[in-house]
């Protein structure tokens, strides 16, 4: 399980990394990463590899929204159920059950702020368990999925010392 441990940080960094690399820097063989890699994927650790994108340095830019959900469950209908209406619609790019103030926070990737608004008025606004959203657009992204973005601009502002 050490093992696997190791080579799943290293995926979590770089999912594009080698397998040679990723045996390098865990002290296994080729064979033994490969195996690991196969075990979480097996046993559903491993859900997929994504390219972490900067969608504002692409021509056709996405707007994303983190959306607070509040919901009122019945004796039938648990968080579950909600869930899994919720996270079928392709909009839906993350959904978490989350501590606090709201219930479920879900990130939302849409065409325009317009799509965005429609998507949460018209599809889960309307789901009977939700009594309350608030959308958050995302204006800035300095930071996604641990990978920092640069706009490649140094602070060119002057320091001032007393």
């Amino acid at each position: 399980m050490e093992a696997e441990r190791e080579v799943l940080d290293v995926l979590a960094r770089n999912a594009r990394e080698d397998i040679e690399d990723i045996a390098a820097q865990t002290g296994l063989d080729a064979e033994g990463v490969e195996a690991a890699i196969a075990s979480l994927e097996a046993d559903g650790v491993v859900h997929g590899y994504q390219a972490v994108v900067d969608w504002d340095r692409t021509e056709d830019g996405k707007i994303r929204a983190l959306v607070e959900i509040n919901v009122a469950l019945d004796r039938e209908t648990g968080y579950e159920e909600v869930a899994d209406r919720i996270a079928k619609f392709p909009a839906v790019d993350a959904l978490h059950l989350v501590s606090g103030d709201y219930d479920f926070a879900v990130e939302v990737l849409g065409g325009s702020m317009d799509d965005v608004s429609r998507f949460i008025s018209e599809q889960v606004a309307p789901m009977p368990e939700v009594t309350q959203t608030v959308t958050h657009y995302i204006m800035e992204t300095y930071k996604d999925g641990g990978v920092r973005f640069a706009d490649g601009d140094d602070d060119d502002r002057l320091s001032v010392s007393p």
